[in-house]
Order: C-alpha cells, then structure tokens, then sequence
C-alpha cells in the first residue's frame, strides 16, 4: 500500500496575498473606464485657412483592456474613409498638412492647415476602450464667392428691342446674386417680379432684382447706363461685376423756341436739345446750306446734359447785323440716321434808338414774349426785381407808349413769318 502523501496547509497569507493579486489585476484590466470631458467642436473655416478639432479624454491613464496589451490610446480618424489620421501624439497618415499634439494629460489636438474642399467630413476622435468609445465633428471648408462666367462688360441693343444680363458665380455655399444700377436708379422691369417696388403703367420699378438673370425688354434710352451684379453668401469678400448697356437710336431734336427775335448790335443765343446713341456728329448750318464754322461771329458749343446721350447745342451770333437775319438748322447724325432742327432770327424794331422794354427783356436768348405764346413756348420766370421795375416804371421813361404800338408790330411780324417759314422751308 503506497505511501499517503500528505498536503501542507497553505498559510493564511499566501491566500489573502494571492486574492489581493487577482483583485489588483481586475482592477487593472476593468478599472475606471475613460470618459470625454470635453467633445470636439464642428469647425466652419473659409478654404486656405486652418481648421482645430480639440478631444479631452478624463481617466485614460491606468486603463487597460486587459492584463496583458498597453494603456488605451486617442486616435482620430477621418469617419466617411475610415482612414486612421494619427494614433495619441504621432500622425499616421501621408499629409504633410495634418499635425497632432497632446497638450496635457488629457487634452488632444487635430489641426489641418491650409485646408482644401476635400478636407470636408467628419472627424472622429476615438478611444480603443472595449467596446471604443469615440465623438464626432464635422469640417465644413467655404468658398468665397467667384463670377465665373456671365455678360461681357458692354451691351449693345436697338431701343425697343430686349436683351438679357447673366451673372454666374461659384463659392460655397452657393452665393446669391443681385443686381442694381450704378447711379442708384430704378430698374425698368416690363414684367412680373417679386422685387415689385412700385408699379408704372404696364411697368415695374425695382431697386434691386435677384438672380442670375436680368432680363429686359422693350428697352428705351431710360434703361441705358450701368448695372452691377453682386454675388455674395456671407463669407467675405463679396465680389461684383459691371456691365454697361447701350440703347441705340436715331437722334431726336428739340427745339425750345422756333423763332428768336433780337434788336441788331446785339448779341443772341440760338438753342437745340439733342438725344443720340451712339454719339452724334452735331452741327449748324444757314438756310442757304451753308455750315457755320467757329468763328468771331458765330460760336457753336455743346454742353452735355445727360451723361450717356442728351447734348444741348448752342450757337451765339454775335454783333447781330441784317445779314445774320433768316433761318438756321441744328443739325444731328449718328450711324442709324439723322435729325434736324429749325430756327429763324429776326429783327426786333428800335424805336428812337431805344427798344420797347417788353420785347428787349424777352427776346434776347430764346424769343420775345409775343411769338412764345403764339408758338406755345414761355419765357423764363421773372424775379421779384424784374416784376417790380415793370410795374413802377415812369411814364416819362417812353417805354409806356411805344409798347402797345410795337406789341401789335410784333404780332402782325409773326403771323407774316410764319407764312414765309412754310413758304420757304
């Protein structure tokens, strides 16, 4: 019969040294679990600058899986490839624009710099507990807005036909385009619009017009001039381009006064509106056909009164003699046509070297009182001087009774102009 082999007791210590080891282990592998103090923000940047993700992780540092693999670890990874970025302080990942620092014992940064459209995504910062953990932010890169395409900077079009302004921009997110005039005038809409500022007959009258179309139609020379589009989408800097629209029409002329009286020595002022696009060629001629060139006696000028095409032509004849008396034509062309106007001088009568004071103080540059009225143009407004030397005048001055006498010479005067006028023009 063998031997039996006695066991020897094992001491009290042993085992209480042995299940403090087992709990020291548990607590090891299974201690305080890592927790996010602090989640990663989502980052909105405008392409070309620098984008930061920061991820602070509480509780990391005694943390094991188990027993026998290192402490738990912070990656970020780019979630919509699943490519792994950087592993704690170290960058995984070929990009040189990438970079990532651990701040402290429990701060994490992603930075990406100089970022691009296709940086855009989620960003994940994960830790490998069991089962991971991990939070998310989003990297949204915008674009500034850039015209890329549209009208070129100068239109031409007929007045009365229509034309279309296009405006076309990139950036994200998508910009808004608007459109307004240059000068701060209204733009002329012959069609329903949701920018209805005030109405006009069959017109409507806009500030302002949104979207990358401007159309107009039945266009007339009130249209013409300068318009910009703006494209914008809240991330500066908004950017703008003008266009600059040309009506072309055949020149019209008006003539505020068709006959001008003046006593002779002096000096009169002949006058003609002109509209015409493009520029015209402007001159004067006498009715013999004769162009008046600038002279001592004659002096033609023009002065602009609208900046894109309303000119008023003006001819002094100075030193008024009988030989300067007849009629004379303003006339205008451009390369669609032509226009001219008619005016004819005469001489206002001189009674014992004086001139009655009711015609000399209205006819010198634009015609004597009597002969606007009967042509349905009116002198200028006198001031409160002028009304009260006209009626505080002194019957010895003369000018009391050579008035009506010379009122009824004028207006028997005009009647036989005008017959001659159609006579001969």
């Amino acid at each position: 019969m063998p031997p039996t082999m006695r066991v020897a007791p094992i001491p009290l210590r042993c085992i209480l040294v042995c299940v403090l080891f087992a709990l020291n282990v548990e607590f090891a592998a299974h201690g305080l679990e890592p927790e996010f103090s602090v989640s990663p923000k989502d980052v909105r940047v405008p392409q070309g600058r620098d984008a930061i993700f920061t991820c602070v992780v509480k509780d990391l540092g005694g943390y094991r899986v188990s027993a026998n693999i290192a402490p738990a670890r912070v990656a970020w990874i780019k979630a919509d490839t699943k490519a792994i970025l950087a592993i704690h302080d170290h960058v995984i990942t070929n990009n040189a624009r990438l970079s990532v620092t651990h701040n402290d014992f429990n701060t994490w940064t992603l930075n990406v710099s100089n970022v691009r459209p296709e940086d855009s995504g989620d960003y994940m910062c994960q830790v490998n507990t069991d089962p991971m953990k991990s939070q998310t932010a989003s990297l949204e890169v915008v674009i500034p807005p850039d015209i890329i395409e549209g009208t070129a900077g100068d239109v031409m079009v007929r007045e009365g036909g229509s034309t279309k302004l296009v405006c076309i921009a990139s950036g994200y997110p998508a910009p808004n385009i608007t459109w307004k005039r240059e000068d701060g005038g209204d733009i002329i809409l012959r069609s329903a619009s949701s920018d209805i500022k005030h109405k006009m007959g069959t017109s409507v009258l806009a500030k302002t017009v949104h979207g990358s179309e401007l159309s107009l139609t039945q266009v007339t020379r009130s249209d013409m001039g300068a318009y910009i589009c703006i494209a914008a989408n809240g991330f500066p800097p908004s950017v703008s381009k003008r266009i600059m629209l040309h009506i072309h029409f055949i020149p019209t002329i008006r003539v505020p006064n068709q006959l001008v009286g003046a006593p002779i020595g002096t000096n009169v002022t002949l006058q003609c509106y002109v509209e015409a696009s493009p520029k015209s060629i402007n001159y004067w001629i006498k009715e013999s056909g004769e162009m008046i060139m600038p002279t001592t006696k004659y002096q033609p000028t023009e002065i602009s009164n609208n900046p894109h095409y309303g000119v008023s032509m003006k001819l002094d004849v100075r030193r008024l003699n009988k030989n300067d008396l007849g009629g004379y034509k303003c006339i205008s062309k451009n390369s669609f046509g032509g226009a001219e106007g008619s005016i004819r001088l005469y001489e206002v009568e001189v009674e014992g070297n004086k001139v009655s004071e009711e015609i000399r103080d209205n006819s010198i540059d634009g015609g004597s009182n009597v002969f606007n009225e009967l042509h349905g143009s009116y002198p200028e407004p006198m001031n409160e001087s002028d009304y009260a030397r006209k009626q505080h005048r002194s019957p010895g001055a003369g000018a009391s009774h050579t008035a009506p006498r010379t009122l009824l010479l004028a207006l028997v005067l005009s009647y036989v102009v005008r017959w001659s006028t159609s006579a001969a023009w």
